[in-house]
């Protein structure tokens, strides 16, 4: 049972002021603003636009500056911002294919029309830190900025020509939306990508990570990681046609994976797929290997019983909106409820006669 404080108001007012203050710092050093926030902490503001379900950068770094740092806590004020909104319709699908590519790579393939572009990535970097950051000097410009062209093929539509791997699915009906309506298993597949796009990275990544070391018998190869910017269009009811109303900045990774095949179905390879708002490829990559690994029922594959393959116990802890509140729910009072359970445990101690015992040693 959960007890009411009374008489908290004045407490609770002088924490937020205390808050505020600590959010703050030092007043001798200069505030961080909004536009530093998202300029020079973009993989955080974009890790919260993508956990939050609402893609604004501007706001993103605010809710960052608000919490603190703290991501999760950035994330719970997104997603309860994005509550207040008016929905005015729904998007088209967006043509990935014709997106234009920040950065470009494919662990299967060297050769790709279009080439591999490596673009901004800690991969080659030695992980060293760079003491001339904190001198805050002048960071060179690149000497040249790779793009690659528009309407890049994916890398999967050449293993597709031979029949080398499954097609990917085609469906007319719109998915059912988790943003309007409660998660419940079983799930269908657009229903658990949802899912896994708003999840927290850490979890995903853990999941992800136990899928490569053996828990559920699923090796993958990275098809084509891609990050880059694609048009969102909106059919608008008066004009009869779709037009573009802006642009997103997606990392969309393709997993190819080992399928021996099944009575069903010839040997081939297999799919993983994830789809994540900004440059957020380690959560893409982490999401495409879950993907997979929660197919095994479609796929008529053997459960081995690997944490990944449940889509129960996947879909309902990776959220860290739910998670973290039903963690922190302990902070709450419950006074009554521990003053059951001491009298409890003094009476099976008096009836096991364990204070007499002790009173005697004593």
């Amino acid at each position: 049972m959960y007890v009411a404080v009374k008489g908290g108001e004045r407490a609770i007012e002088n924490a937020h002021a205390w808050l505020a203050e600590e959010r703050r710092g030092d007043m001798d050093i200069a505030e961080l603003g909004i536009a530093q926030i998202r300029e020079q902490l973009s993989l955080a503001v974009n890790r919260v636009m993508a956990e939050g379900s609402l893609y604004d950068p501007d706001l993103a770094a605010l809710a960052i500056k608000q919490a603190r740092g703290d991501l999760i806590e950035a994330i719970f004020l997104i997603r309860a911002y994005r509550t207040t909104l008016p929905r005015f319709g729904a998007s088209e699908p967006v043509d990935t294919g014709a997106m234009t590519c920040d950065r470009r790579i494919s662990a299967t393939f060297k050769d790709l029309p279009g080439g591999q572009v490596l673009g901004p990535t800690f991969d080659y970097t030695h992980r060293l830190l760079d003491f001339k950051l904190a001198a805050d000097g002048d960071v060179p410009e690149a000497p040249s900025r790779e793009a690659a062209a528009d309407s890049v093929p994916h890398v999967t539509e050449f293993l597709n020509h031979e029949g080398l791997i499954e097609e990917a699915p085609q469906e007319d009906t719109p998915p059912p939306d988790l943003t309007r309506e409660p998660l419940e298993t079983p799930a269908e597949r657009a229903l658990r990508l949802q899912a896994l796009t708003r999840a927290d990275e850490g979890f995903i990544l853990g999941l992800a990570y136990s899928t490569q070391r053996g828990y559920a018998r699923n090796h993958a190869f990275v098809g084509e990681l891609r990050i880059g910017s694609v048009a969102v269009k909106m059919e608008i009811p008066e004009l009869g046609f779709a037009v573009e109303i802006g642009e997103v900045t997606l990392t969309e990774c393709e997993t190819i994976n080992q399928f021996k095949g099944s009575k069903t179905e010839p040997p081939q390879f297999t799919r993983g797929y994830g789809l994540v708002f900004g440059q957020t490829e380690r959560k893409a990559i982490s999401m495409a290997l879950v993907d997979r690994a929660l197919r095994w029922e479609e796929l008529g594959e053997d459960n081995v019983g690997a944490p990944a393959q449940d889509a129960e116990f996947v879909l309902y802890h990776a959220d860290n909106i739910q998670a973290t509140g039903f963690l922190e729910h302990i902070k709450l009072p419950h006074y009554v409820d521990f003053q059951s359970e001491l009298e409890l445990v003094r009476k099976l101690r008096r009836e096991a006669g364990v204070d007499q015992v002790q009173e005697a040693a004593e």
